[in-house]
Formats: C-alpha cells, sequence, structure tokens
C-alpha cells in the first residue's frame, strides 16, 4: 500500500511499519532551513549593531557550533522516541505542566512565521508584482497549505532549498566579492567583547530556538538509526547552512552600510542583477522562508495539539482539526508581520534574544533529564496519562525552569530591558549561559534523588509493540542493536 501524500500523524507515536529514510535527510532539511534570508539577516545584525565583520562572523560561528549542538542532541530523541519534541516534555514538567513552556513555544512560532513573512513577502510581492502587503497574505496562504500536507512535503522542500539555495548563495558571495575587497570588510580587527558576545548569543538563540520542534522532523526515522549519526548530520546541517548565510550577511551589511537597513531583500537581491536573474533570487528568497517557515507553522501546530490535549487527552486529529489549527497560526504570524513589518530589524534582534531566554532553562532541563536522569527511558503511553507515572505537574521541574528564567535578567541586555549586571560586564550579554548552566545544575541535583517513576526500560505501549513486536522485551522497548546509538545507561550521541 503506498503511502499517502497527506500525514495521518500529529502528537501520537509513529509505529516502526512507518518508519522511513535515514539520517542523512536531516542534513539537506537543516541546510535548506538556514540558507534563507531571516539567517542573514541575523548575520547583518550583529554587524549593524556594531561589531566588525572579521569578529562578528567568529562570533557567529561559536554561537552556531554551541547552540547547535544542543539542539542537535534534541533532534536524536525523535527516532528512539517516535514523538514530537514537545511531548517528551510531559516527563519533566507532567502531562498537564508542560503547557507552561508550551506557551511560550507557540509564541515562538507565531514570531517566526511573522518575521519570516515580513521578508518572504517582500520578495514575493516583487516578484508576483503586488506589492508587500499582499505578497505577505499570499505567501502566508502557501506556508499553511504546505504545513498541512505535513512531513513528507516538509523534508522534499528541505532538499530542493538546500541545492537551489545553496547555488544562490555562492553566486551571490561571488557579486558581493566582486562589489567589495574582503581584505577590507575583514580588516577592522578591533575587539569589543559585548559586541562579539552579541554576536555569540544571536547565533545560539537561533539554534536553540530549534530544540523544541528539531525531533518533530527525525521522529519518522527508523528506530535502529543511529543516535550519533542523527546529531552529527542535525549539527553538520544546522551549523554549515546558518554560519553560510549569516557569513554573508555580515559582510554585506559591512559593504553596504546604511543602504542595507530597511531594504534587505532589495540589496541581496540586487547584488545579483536585474530582469529575470532578480525574478530567480526573488523566488529563491521566497523558497528559503517557505521552507522555514513551514517548519515553524508545522511546529506550531503540533504545539497547539500538545497543549490542548494535555487536557482533553487526544492525540489522533482530524484533518479539519488539523486545518484548523494551521489556520490559527497563519492568522495570528501574518497579523503580527503586517503590523511589525516597518521596524523588523530591532524588533527582530530583541525577539531573538527573548526566544533565547525563553527556551534556554526548558533545553537545558529537557536534556539532563533524558540522557541524565531518565538515561533515555521513557513510558511513552505515560505521556498522554495525566494520572500516570507522570503526573499532570511536576512541581520541581516547573520551578527549576522559573529559577533560569529569574536567573537570567541580571544578564539580559535588550532594547526594552537592560539587567544590572550588564554594565559591569561592559554592555556584554550572557544570560543565555547562565540560562543553560543555572537549570541543568539545578534539575540534576533535583532530580537524581527522585527517580521511582522512571521505567526500567522504554515503554512503547501495545499498539506501538503489536507494530514492531521484536522490539520488546517484557513490555520494553530494546536499544537499536549495534547502530551507535546509546545501549548503556546515560549514553547518548557524543558532541
Amino acid at each position: 500500500m503506498p503511502t499517502p501524500l497527506v500525514e495521518r500523524r500529529s502528537i501520537d507515536v509513529v509505529p516502526d511499519g512507518e518508519r522511513h529514510g535515514g539520517a542523512f535527510s536531516q542534513f539537506t532539511l537543516w541546510l535548506g532551513a538556514n540558507l534563507q534570508i531571516t539567517a542573514v539577516i541575523t548575520g547583518a545584525l550583529a554587524v549593524v549593531f556594531g561589531a566588525g565583520a572579521f569578529w562578528a562572523i567568529a562570533g557567529l560561528a561559536l554561537g552556531n557550533v554551541l547552540g547547535g549542538a544542543v539542539m542537535a542532541l534534541h533532534s536524536a530523541q525523535g527516532p528512539r522516541l517516535g514523538l514530537p519534541q514537545m511531548i517528551s516534555s510531559r516527563a519533566q514538567f507532567g502531562v498537564r505542566g508542560a503547557i507552561v513552556p508550551l506557551a511560550l513555544v507557540i509564541v515562538m512560532y507565531i514570531g517566526f512565521f511573522a518575521s519570516g513573512s515580513v521578508l518572504a513577502g517582500q520578495a514575493t510581492g516583487k516578484l508576483t508584482g503586488l506589492g508587500e502587503t499582499p505578497g505577505i497574505v499570499l505567501f502566508a496562504l502557501v506556508t499553511a497549505v504546505a504545513a498541512a500536507v505535513g512531513y513528507r512535503l516538509i523534508h522534499a522542500l528541505g532538499r530542493i532549498a538546500s541545492l537551489i539555495c545553496a547555488l544562490a548563495f555562492v553566486y551571490l558571495g561571488v557579486r558581493l566579492l566582486q562589489r567589495a575587497d574582503l581584505a577590507t570588510l575583514l580588516g577592522d580587527r578591533s575587539f569589543e567583547l559585548p559586541v562579539f558576545l552579541l554576536a555569540v548569543a544571536l547565533a545560539a538563540s537561533w539554534q536553540l530556538a530549534y530544540g523544541p520542534y528539531v525531533a518533530d522532523y527525525s521522529r519518522y526515522l527508523p528506530r535502529s538509526t543511529s543516535a550519533r549519526a542523527t546529531f552529527w548530520w542535525t549539527l553538520a546541517g544546522t551549523g554549515l547552512g546558518s554560519q553560510w548565510s549569516m557569513t554573508f550577511g555580515a559582510l554585506a551589511a559591512a559593504a553596504a552600510g546604511g543602504a542595507f537597513v530597511g531594504h534587505e531583500v532589495e540589496y541581496v537581491v540586487g547584488l545579483g542583477g536585474t530582469g529575470l536573474l532578480a525574478a530567480a533570487l526573488y523566488f529563491v528568497v521566497a523558497l528559503g522562508k517557505l521552507t522555514i517557515n513551514v517548519l515553524n507553522t508545522y511546529g506550531g501546530f503540533m504545539s497547539m495539539v500538545t497543549s490542548v490535549s494535555g487536557f482533553r487527552g487526544q492525540a489522533v486529529l482530524s484533518p479539519r482539526a488539523r486545518a484548523a489549527y494551521i489556520g490559527v497560526i497563519m492568522v495570528a504570524g501574518t497579523a503580527l508581520a503586517l503590523l511589525g513589518k516597518d521596524s523588523f530589524l530591532t524588533s527582530f534582534k530583541d525577539f531573538l534574544l527573548f526566544l533565547l531566554t525563553a527556551f534556554t532553562p526548558w533545553s537545558a532541563i529537557n536534556l539532563v533529564d533524558y540522557y541524565l536522569i531518565a538515561k533515555e527511558r521513557y513510558d511513552l503511553p505515560a505521556l498522554s496519562d495525566a494520572g500516570g507515572r507522570y503526573g499532570a505537574w511536576r512541581w520541581r521541574a516547573l520551578s527549576v525552569y522559573a529559577v533560569g528564567l529569574l536567573a537570567q535578567f541580571p544578564f539580559l541586555a535588550t532594547h526594552f530591558y537592560t539587567g544590572p549586571l550588564v554594565g559591569p560586564l561592559g554592555g556584554a550579554d550572557v544570560s543565555w549561559i547562565v540560562g543553560l548552566a543555572v537549570p541543568a545544575l539545578a534539575y540534576w541535583l533535583l532530580a537524581r534523588r527522585h527517580t521511582a517513576h522512571l521505567p526500567e526500560r522504554t515503554v512503547l505501549g501495545p499498539a506501538v509493540e503489536a507494530d514492531c513486536p521484536e522490539a520488546t522485551d517484557g513490555g520494553g522497548a530494546r536499544p537499536p542493536a549495534d547502530t551507535g546509538a546509546s545501549t548503556t545507561a546515560g549514553e547518548g550521541p557524543r558532541a
């Protein structure tokens, strides 16, 4: 029986009989998702806000490696659990308590949908001749349809975008260096710690913001897929794609000066030429943004379903309900895009740093629990049962999450708030480092003493075990045999 194009699964476990693909699919997906205009803007921000191109690129590279490694550790959870990323948060926060980080995740998706629609709307409006506002609306509609089709189309978009956008960025890079001398652009080697750390934080926030949904796109991989392979292919795709785009953005902003701000898409396309060539580049901009905006819409849909199902207990959705959830994300994101399109750069920088504040404590708690406390053993049916082993609310994790949020505020530097310790640090924003370290240590100290609720092996549940009986042993899942995935307590992918 052929596999249907339109996805049937939502937040339920993907049975082994429906698993497909290989770890390399994570490379093409995340390469394509990051070779796009918003990543270019993120790289440019480091220069726009004061860094020289040389140290901006170095800071961005460091942030992409550090944040990308955390993101890839989340990706490695997908094949083992067969679940969307945020469902696994119920093991730490409780079946209903997970709605606390989920609420911020949904805000993230809507914000990224909006920021992507602003830039893609400029390209779509130019390409169709309709103008910016109709371009934003048209782009949003196409995004919603693609997200409704689901997983297979998303990965197909990633493969197409990774090839087309890579070729386009090579061409644009050559054109940029024909206009500006690379030695001159990189000649300013003056080092300022605050703006260097801003560059690190911008790239790290870009990567860490993928954490709440990266496993959504690895959960269809066969259970035997190597955790190490999933980790490294994800890190390679997201690291290469984002650093490539951000480096181009930093160099473009350094070369263009004031001509870049407010005309980002026009400037990038203008590097390539006019006429049909410009039309092709506007299409590339729209394609790159379509790939990532579909990810954001799909992730937002998953997060909304996860939030509601924590109270209703529903895991399987009808096509009509699926379309309704996606429609809510599309309408909210489009409205925000139309309201904020005239103050994009400053708003986007603050939005990225806000995301970093919200998601670093969640990442720390989720990863410590999965790799160090539960040691990759979860009871999957209990993740949907508020009366089960994980309960409705797990106050230890929620308390640590709150502490992780509050611990960052003295170190936070944004347009609307600056913490009291930013000045003594020379204006540097190191809140994301605090947001990872403090909750990781606090959760480990608390949770390691309370492990009675943990299963001895991963429990798949009757439906999944019936689909793949050879994977079970006494009601639990066997670790994949000699695939590079963890088979001993606490071992995960090695970074």
